[in-house]
């Protein structure tokens, strides 16, 4: 993957769009994708309590934004 806004990137958001996490995956950053599945699975399933499913709901759209703007030489500089 070149960088922010490349093929790689797109794809990935794409990705993580209909199953939280693939996006990391994709990009091989496999505990963060394994962290954001089950954390977003488990605040969807509890749709009827509405503080997870928020909570689920942010990082989802945090996963997405993260596999867009991922840089692979910078990963670990955050």
């Amino acid at each position: 993957m070149s960088g922010q806004g490349s093929t790689g990137n797109v794809l990935a958001a794409l990705c993580n769009v209909f199953i939280p996490g693939l996006g990391q995956l994709i990009q091989g950053n496999i505990l963060p994708a394994i962290f954001i599945f089950v954390t977003v699975t488990v605040g969807y399933a509890l749709w009827f309590l509405i503080v997870p499913v928020i909570f689920a709901g942010l990082i989802h759209l945090w996963s997405i934004y993260d596999a867009a703007t991922f840089r692979p030489d910078s990963y670990f500089e955050r």
